[in-house]
């Protein structure tokens, strides 16, 4: 039997493409495409009619946001905090919220100088790239930073990869 060389190429094609689509398609079953994102985004908290400039911090485990004046207490035998949110918008006005939320968990935070802070951390609703996420936030005395939100791994591992050369690459606008 005698086949021609172009035969074979063609057959040979064809399986590679048919092998990539099938290496394709159980890429995306197991991990769903993320954005690329920059190292600063815009996003909005739990609904907020303003945006809020954030950080994305690939080194940080969990996500932190400026507050202050934060007590924790009891309500119905459930552990809450109330506080007050410290957030400014993208046109440099300040934001004073008042808020309570149930209270997630308590954690230490390891600091630049090696000191351990223990802070609360409670669930926020996010909207990033378009879409609505929830997630952990330690409630944290930022004022000494740039940025009064930090998104850290934990968010991030899910939804995008960072793009330290980049920023603003997505929207804050959720439906």
């Amino acid at each position: 039997m005698n086949i021609s060389p172009l035969k074979i190429n063609v057959f040979l094609v064809f399986l590679l493409i048919l092998s990539s689509l099938f290496v394709t398609s159980s890429l995306k079953a197991k991990d769903p495409a993320k954005i690329i994102s920059g190292w600063v985004e815009k996003v909005r908290i739990d609904n907020q009619k303003f945006e809020v400039k954030a950080k994305l911090d690939t080194g940080a485990r969990t996500s932190s946001i400026h507050a202050k004046d934060i007590k924790s207490y009891k309500k119905d035998d459930q552990r809450w905090v109330k506080f007050t949110l410290v957030l400014t918008d993208n046109k440099d006005k300040v934001h004073e919220l008042q808020m309570d939320k149930p209270r997630s968990r308590k954690t230490k935070i390891k600091n630049h100088d090696g000191v351990h802070d223990k802070r609360y951390v409670v669930d926020f609703d996010i909207c990033f790239n378009g879409q609505m996420y929830t997630t952990e936030f330690t409630l944290a005395d930022r004022s000494e930073y740039i940025y009064d939100i930090l998104l850290g791994r934990q968010f991030l591992k899910k939804v995008a990869v960072v793009d330290s050369n980049q920023i603003f690459l997505t929207t804050a606008t959720c439906e």
